[in-house]
C-alpha cells in the first residue's frame, strides 16, 4: 500500500509541474516557437523535476527497496500516461492513438524518452543518495589536526 501511495505522489508531484508548464507553453511559447520547439525547451525543465522528485520520494522512502521504489515508478507511470491521453480526450475530443499519432516525432521522441525515465527514476536513487551524515573526525585525525 505504501508503494502506492510513493507512486501517487510521485505522479502528483510531476504532472502537476507539468500541468503548470502547459499553461506557459501553450499560450505563450507556442505561438511564438511552434509546437516542437516549445516542447523540447519545456524538456529539460521536466527532467530536473522527474531527477528531483524521484531522489526526494527515495530519501523520504529509505525503508523501500529498489523493487518496491520501480513499483512505484510504474504506478506513477501508468498514471500519467492515463491522465495524458485523458486530458487530450476530454480538451481535444481525440481518441488515444489519435493523440499519439499526431505527436511531433522529435519532441515526441524526447517525451517517449521522459516518460521511461520517469517509470525507473526512483529506482535508480540507492542508499547513498540521501543527506550526507555530518562528518565526524575520528580520534586519530583530530590528534592530527592539533600538531
Amino acid at each position: 500500500m505504501r508503494t502506492l501511495r510513493v507512486g501517487f505522489v510521485y505522479f502528483l508531484l510531476v504532472f502537476g509541474t507539468g500541468f503548470a508548464l502547459a499553461l506557459i507553453r501553450i499560450p505563450f511559447l507556442v505561438p511564438r516557437f511552434g509546437v516542437r520547439t516549445a516542447e523540447l525547451i519545456e524538456a529539460p525543465v521536466m527532467l530536473l523535476v522527474i531527477v528531483l522528485a524521484s531522489r526526494h520520494l527515495a530519501r523520504r522512502n529509505a525503508q523501500l527497496g529498489r523493487s518496491a521504489r520501480l513499483a512505484a515508478g510504474c504506478t506513477a507511470f501508468l498514471l500519467l500516461v492515463s491522465a495524458e491521453l485523458g486530458v487530450a480526450y476530454f480538451m481535444g475530443m481525440r481518441s488515444p492513438s489519435e493523440y499519439i499519432a499526431s505527436r511531433d516525432p522529435i519532441s515526441g521522441s524526447v517525451y517517449l524518452a521522459s516518460l521511461i525515465l520517469f517509470a525507473v527514476a526512483p529506482a535508480l536513487w540507492g542508499k547513498g543518495s540521501g543527506p550526507n551524515p555530518p562528518f565526524k573526525p575520528t580520534p586519530s585525525a583530530r590528534l592530527n589536526s592539533r600538531r
